[in-house]
């Protein structure tokens, strides 16, 4: 779900002002997030589209027949996401008459493809959840560049920024249907009446003073989950945009700044203001490296004592929605990662759909993902949020999400993509490895800042040659 080499130039020209505005429109978005309770559409839109699914006269995409062909799309969505996404394939199986299979491919995304690829069997389409896997793979000739449909779909629908994220070497390769935004943290409102706070924290030390009272309330304050390390990362990854701003992030995203350097060590120091304190997070720190993502939002919505908080993006409500009965806008609200520096910080991520074999279904496919039709029947499912922005925002499952994907938006280029997911797969997107592996030792251990610096650095100066 989850993560560019020093050759990217997408990212790597924008200033300051960058963070600034896009904090300031989250900021201005979630605002509302807590006052807005769980809502939709009507079910149609303002050209009668049905979201939900069934051919329209007012498709915004034509796309071939393919009857009788059958298509393979990899990702890594299990659960809930997955059971949305599919609402997205047979509509498309709808239309065009081929039968499409879901492979989930775990979160080894780019071992799990490269054994299919060179195996001569690859998926037809996949997801990459990493922008440097999008290089390598296209740099192998393992991709496909965009055929003249869909690259007509993603410069109609998708912003300069989000464009050049999916291309490379002058081609575009891919389209970055689902987007993210990792900069939140959910609440429990029971949790938080209950010990009597009225308001959510805004900087880092509020946030640490409001996990103290839920925690003295009886509340497990935080929720982590620790045995994904791309979570891991995105907590380091905020606290760094916000403590250290954006020039720094963009230095060492592109590892121009090695991480010995004296701004991971303040921010591995103020992390482990949290992660050195058993007593704030749920189950403390052995239970939180055992505990998955999923069961890190469900523990915090439901159960006899469940968490107060819990840090992640907003397909947090894909999670909500399926496995608790707890009520987005209601029973859980949001407010934005608080600021450690002088702004809050605005960290997106998202997933980035490519074609690895050619032919008329493969492309057909992305074509397909591209548009305001796909983005509007996966929107009314929950835990999504798009960066077209041509797409219905009307059709949002709830309220919440809707004004998170609008501060998106409004952010237009001005934002910084998730570090781990720019870096080579070997440091920032593999399981047991890397980064991941790195600040799982550190959860372990908070005391040790530069031992693990000098870990991270290691492993970066490896994978930053190799990759």
């Amino acid at each position: 779900m989850r993560s560019i080499r020093t050759r990217t130039t997408s990212r790597a020209s924008r200033t300051s002002g960058a963070a600034k505005a896009a904090a300031a429109a989250l900021t201005a978005g979630a605002l509302a997030l807590t006052l807005t309770a769980c809502g939709g559409g009507d079910g149609k839109d303002k050209s009668g589209k049905d979201p939900s699914g069934g051919e329209s006269s007012n498709a915004s995409v034509k796309l071939p027949k393919l009857d009788g062909q059958t298509l393979e799309v990899a990702a890594v969505w299990t659960g809930p996401e997955q059971d949305n996404f599919t609402k997205v394939l047979k509509e498309f199986e709808k239309r065009t008459g081929a039968k499409v299979n879901f492979v989930p491919t775990g979160n080894n995304t780019a071992t799990f493809l490269s054994t299919k690829i060179e195996g001569g069997k690859p998926p037809d389409v996949a997801f990459l959840p990493q922008v440097g896997v999008l290089h390598q793979f296209a740099d192998k000739g393992w991709i496909k560049p965009l055929g003249s449909e869909a690259q007509a779909q993603v410069d109609k629908n998708f912003s300069a920024g989000w464009k050049n994220l999916g291309a490379y070497k002058g081609k575009q390769y891919g389209v970055y249907v689902k987007a993210a935004n990792k900069s939140l943290v959910w609440y429990n409102t029971a949790a938080f009446e209950a010990a009597g706070i009225s308001k959510t924290p805004k900087t880092w030390a509020d946030f640490l003073s409001t996990a103290q009272t839920l925690s003295d309330a009886g509340s497990p304050a935080v929720s982590i989950g620790g045995a994904d390390g791309w979570t891991l990362t995105d907590w380091f990854e905020n606290i760094y945009l916000s403590q250290a701003g954006p020039e720094k992030y963009d230095q060492l995203a592109a590892h121009k700044i090695k991480w010995t350097d004296p701004s991971v060590k303040e921010a591995l120091t103020t992390l482990a203001q949290l992660w050195g304190k058993d007593d704030l997070i749920a189950g403390g720190r052995k239970g939180a490296l055992g505990t998955e993502f999923p069961k890190s939002v469900t523990q915090t919505f439901s159960g006899d004592t469940p968490a107060a908080m819990v840090y992640e993006g907003d397909f947090v409500t894909a999670n909500i929605n399926a496995d608790t009965k707890a009520k987005v806008g209601t029973d859980a609200k949001v407010f934005p990662f608080p600021a450690v520096g002088d702004k809050a910080p605005v960290v997106s991520g998202g997933d980035v759909a490519v074609a690895l074999k050619g032919g008329k279904g493969a492309q057909a496919l992305v074509t397909f993902l591209s548009s305001t039709d796909a983005a509007e029947i996966w929107a009314a499912q929950g835990g999504y949020i798009s960066p077209n922005k041509e797409m219905d925002t009307s059709k949002y499952k709830d309220a919440v999400t809707r004004d998170i994907a609008k501060a998106l938006l409004a952010a237009g280029d001005d934002f910084r993509f998730d570090m781990s997911d720019q870096a080579p797969a070997a440091f920032g997107g593999t399981q047991g490895v890397g980064e991941w592996k790195g600040l799982q030792d550190f959860l372990k251990n908070p005391k040790d800042v530069a031992g693990t610096q000098r870990q991270l650095e290691a492993d970066a100066a490896k994978a930053y040659k190799n990759g």
